[in-house]
């Protein structure tokens, strides 16, 4: 048996409800998969897609005088629940129609990050919708939002991307984790929060969710972290006629391929190294990278990224 944290990435959980709730009910099976065999799982989750439509709309009904405006931790809070009671509800029908005896449960979960972190300095994460520049203005006059221009789309908020310190809720995860309950915990990277005086605070933030889970496995003394996302495979001269796929990838490897540019700064770099900080940290551990449509195969050894401190594929 093996204690396994499994972390799904937003953009692979589609755009719209009914296509989130498609998604999470074929996902749901191999989870539980996981659980048939035995292993004890904790699953996160990203929610870039979905925190930005909630951002959206709440601000479209600030904005027209519908609803007091709701700052962005909120709006982390509740992609939280959103996409917590579809994964739970999926994980739940699919308990019942194995006959397993199994609570499933979704802990809205804040995350510290440092109030000094460098990232609060340069805000480069954007989040909700596009604005021309003249309204893009006045909101940054009337709320203090920081606006940059996306690609010559027009102008978006964007807000800092700290490193997580610590979970505030691990106590309760690993309580109900050890308990033998199927936790979905970190969603998001969890809401940034701050100590100020001794009490939290939420602060306008997006923690990287890869690195948050990683942070999540370690403190849980995890055997496994698996990232799911929208590849198969990791790759290096990726989109290149020279391109290969890495199936068994050693800490050194990886940081020489880093060092040769080889994995993109937005998208497959800090996966990378959010496997290599959990790896690193403690012994036997091994971290995998796949899809989500093709979890199966990549435990099987058919498809996926393997990554250990030796590079020795880990059965």
């Amino acid at each position: 048996m093996s204690k396994i944290v499994v972390a799904l990435g937003g953009n692979a959980l589609g755009k719209s409800p009914e296509e989130q709730l498609e998604l999470v009910k074929h996902t749901a099976t191999s989870l539980i998969g996981l659980v048939v065999e035995g292993h004890k799982i904790v699953v996160s989750h990203g929610n870039g897609p979905q925190v930005g439509a909630i951002n959206l709309g709440m601000n479209f009904a600030a904005e027209h005088d519908q609803t007091a405006a709701f700052p962005f931790p909120e709006c982390g809070a509740m992609s939280q629940g959103y996409i917590g009671y579809h994964l739970q509800q999926s994980l739940q029908n699919e308990l019942h129609q194995r006959w397993m005896n199994k609570d499933v449960v979704s802990l809205v979960t804040q995350v510290e990050v440092d109030p000094t972190d460098p990232a609060f300095q340069n805000p480069t994460k954007p989040v909700g919708s596009f604005y021309s520049k003249e309204d893009a203005q006045r909101i940054e006059h009337e709320k203090g939002y920081v606006f940059k221009e996306d690609a010559g789309r027009g102008y978006r908020q964007v807000v800092p991307s700290p490193l997580p310190k610590s979970i505030i809720e691990l106590n309760s995860i690993s309580e109900l984790f050890e308990n033998d309950n199927l936790v979905i915990a970190g969603g998001g990277g969890g809401v940034p929060v701050v100590k100020t005086d001794g009490c939290l605070k939420g602060v306008p933030a997006v923690i990287d969710k890869d690195r948050s889970s990683a942070l999540l496995a370690s403190d849980l003394d995890a055997d496994q972290l698996i990232i799911l996302t929208t590849v198969d495979d990791v790759y290096i001269n990726y989109g290149q006629t020279d391109q290969k796929v890495l199936r068994d990838l050693s800490i050194q490897e990886a940081q020489n391929y880093i060092d040769e540019g080889q994995f993109a700064a937005g998208s497959m770099l800090p996966k990378i190294e959010a496997c290599m900080g959990f790896v690193n940290a403690g012994d036997n551990r091994s971290a995998l990278i796949t899809s989500l449509d093709h979890l199966d195969e990549a435990l099987a050894g058919k498809v996926g990224t393997l990554i250990t401190k030796t590079g020795a594929l880990v059965k």
